[in-house]
């Protein structure tokens, strides 16, 4: 019989044992030696049925294929534009992947996207040293005009998400805001009223740093009446 050695939500460190015994199935942040499960990363624990995996507290956003991230135009060449979505290397938009319509290589590129365009795309591909390519056919992936973006730690986003988008929908509900939250960690906000937009920003920051609490919704939820 397996033994859990540790509850749900517990923080644990590298090299931890969670498990003994092989009832257990090992998810991301954890791993399997003989018959234990064992943490590789400072985290939270969670349990879901036989699924024992870690919640990271810290780290950098690794790309992962179909990820939807926010990024800005970082430069453009004649095969495309080089999007920054804040890892180490930027990722690639190429033409064919830009738009539904035909983009001829001589034309001038900038009048699609240009230096600074902030853009929603969606990870086509990774590469193992993290660098991605981008499309922008698709519903909801577009140029993103005005507004402000911010950053949240990427670990952070599924709080700020909620179970099935029940997060965000609040948040854009009480605050009149127009709001898309990127994998990578970056959120992009929108109003026509500023005092909205900084409302939006000040719940998203509280959502960070409240992550691992219970009753987060319903904090939230009293903020914002």
């Amino acid at each position: 019989m397996g033994k859990l050695l540790v509850k749900n939500k517990d923080l644990v460190v590298p090299g931890e044992v969670l498990v003994e015994g092989m009832d257990y199935v090992p998810g991301s942040g954890v791993f399997r030696e003989g018959e234990m499960i064992v943490a590789n990363s400072v985290g939270l624990v969670s349990v879901d049925n036989r699924l024992v995996k870690l919640i990271p507290l810290t780290g950098f956003y690794a790309p992962k294929k179909n990820d939807t991230v926010i990024g800005k135009v970082a430069n453009i060449n004649f095969n495309g534009w080089m999007i920054d979505i804040g890892h180490s290397n930027f990722a690639m938009l190429s033409l064919k992947e830009a738009t539904n319509e035909y983009i001829d290589k001589k034309a001038d590129l900038s009048k699609y996207y240009d230096f600074g365009d902030v853009v929603v795309a969606k990870i086509i591909s990774t590469t193992k040293d993290g660098t991605s390519d981008l499309t922008m056919k698709g519903p909801g992936l577009n140029k993103l005009v005005n507004g402000r973006v911010i950053e949240v730690a990427s670990t952070k986003v599924p709080r700020i998400i909620g179970k099935q988008g029940s997060m965000i929908t609040i948040i854009k509900t009480k605050t009149n805001c127009k709001v898309v939250v990127g994998q990578n960690g970056k959120v992009w906000i929108q109003s026509e009223n500023p005092e909205e937009e900084r409302k939006a920003i000040d719940i998203i920051r509280f959502i960070e740093k409240e992550s691992v609490k219970e009753g987060l919704t319903e904090k939230v939820e009293k903020l914002l009446k």
